[in-house]
């Protein structure tokens, strides 16, 4: 059961290996919490049992690669690994917080987060995310759909871009088991397949909020592209993972797994726009954690550096690319990182010359304005925060009604500028 994959490690035993810094122990206690034997976990990542006797029984990390096959393989979260390796705190951190009409992201803040979603909670019908529970609680079941597997990823994608996460909720269980079915054939591209449904999953539960689940759907993800060898698949999964971590107040963790997504990218030689593609966006997502972390230097550096990356890239890009990032989009991103670090008056610089006919996807052309609604509240702009936020419902309602930060927003503009131009037109429209 679900519950007993999380409980294993928020228990004492977990804490206390935690505490007594032994990444191997964690390893053991999740190998037995499977029931496998020592031989068991060393066929599946490809050691003798006496390599995984001395894993386990070492306090000292001498193989770092082989640790992380382990961990992944037992499903030890990797905050909980590094924790253990003596890389972050497993304590709580308090968000940081600036300007006092900012409104930092309701998604940050654990307390606030948990209120939100309970109040946000009829935004995506119970039934479906309980239908997602049992479908990660083990090896989902094939739907029986006849489609081949790489259309039905397409299709879900198209869901995701339209802003239609009830829908894609209601086929990410019969997605998932599709997918497992095609990969008992244990094939890289099938193994790069499943990666990508489990990295999907973990976009839109992020999305709504549900960050436990993008957990879950995270590590999995992780896993089965280091199943598949490919560079692509597992910068990918290593940015969803990266950005639920974020969430999770792991930001040292999340920044040390994108900036080694983006090496392993970088060692390919950025042959291909799609390998120079997926670079550019892990620099932006390292730039972006730095700037929620209060990293000035490194978030303007990376985000710069981004935007070098991106400039043989074209400003439309092809919609079967894995990363459809584009010089405008990392302009996008540079409005995030700014606000991220408070300053809302150089994010509404860099979003001067944005326009949504510069992106492909109503997804991206509704965060474009959710992105400035934010720069603009962060400046005390109510009127041009709801102007942005309109724009934003008019083409992909998803994008406000289902994301518990933008609601907040919009429950704070009704309450505090109840009389503000575009503002009770905006909370009817939310439902707020």
């Amino acid at each position: 059961m679900l519950t007993a994959e999380l409980g294993i490690w928020s228990s004492r035993e977990a804490r206390d290996l935690v505490e007594q810094r032994a990444p191997g122990g964690l390893v053991r206690l999740g190998r037995r919490h499977r029931g496998w034997r020592q031989a068991d976990l060393g066929r599946r990542i490809g050691c003798s049992p006496s390599t995984v006797s001395r894993l386990e029984g070492s306090r000292r990390v001498t193989d770092m690669d082989l640790l992380r096959a382990a961990a992944d393989a037992v499903g030890v979260p990797s905050p909980l690994l590094a924790a253990a390796c003596g890389f972050t705190s497993s304590a709580p951190r308090t968000a940081t917080r600036v300007a006092p009409d900012a409104s930092r992201d309701a998604e940050e803040d654990p307390m606030r987060r948990r209120t939100l979603l309970a109040a946000a909670g009829t935004a995506v019908p119970a039934s479906l995310l309980l239908a997602v529970d049992d479908a990660l609680a083990g090896t989902p079941a094939p739907s029986g759909n006849a489609a081949r597997p790489d259309a039905r990823l397409a299709r879900a994608r198209r869901m995701f871009d339209a802003g239609q996460h009830t829908a894609l909720l209601r086929d990410l269980p019969g997605l998932l088991g599709d997918a497992h079915d095609a990969a008992r054939s244990r094939t890289d591209l099938d193994h790069a397949r499943l990666s990508a449904c489990y990295t999907l999953a973990t976009q839109i539960l992020v999305k709504i909020g549900r960050y436990d689940r993008a957990r879950i759907t995270a590590d999995r993800a992780t896993t089965y592209a280091s199943l598949s060898g490919s560079p692509l698949a597992g910068a990918a999964a290593a940015r969803e993972l990266a950005i639920v971590l974020r969430h999770q107040d792991q930001a040292a963790a999340a920044q040390r797994l994108v900036l080694d997504a983006a090496a392993d990218v970088e060692a390919t030689g950025l042959r291909t726009d799609a390998q120079a593609a997926a670079y550019a966006q892990m620099l932006c997502t390292t730039s972006y954690t730095a700037a929620r972390s209060g990293d000035r230097g490194q978030a303007l550096a990376m985000i710069e550096e981004a935007r070098r990356a991106a400039r043989r890239l074209p400003a439309m890009p092809p919609d079967s690319r894995l990363f459809r990032i584009s010089p405008a989009a990392v302009d996008l991103y540079a409005v995030g990182v700014h606000w991220a670090l408070g300053d809302a008056g150089a994010a509404l610089e860099a979003g001067r010359g944005l326009r949504a006919d510069l992106f492909p996807t109503a997804e991206r052309k509704s965060r474009m304005h959710t992105d400035l609604a934010r720069a603009w509240w962060q400046w005390g702009k109510p009127e041009q925060t709801a102007q942005e936020l309109l724009a934003a419902m008019r083409v992909s309602p998803g994008e406000v009604r289902d994301r518990p930060a933008i609601r907040e927003m919009v429950d704070s503009l009704r309450s505090r500028h109840p009389h503000a131009a575009g503002v009770r037109e905006l909370a009817l429209a939310v439902g707020s």
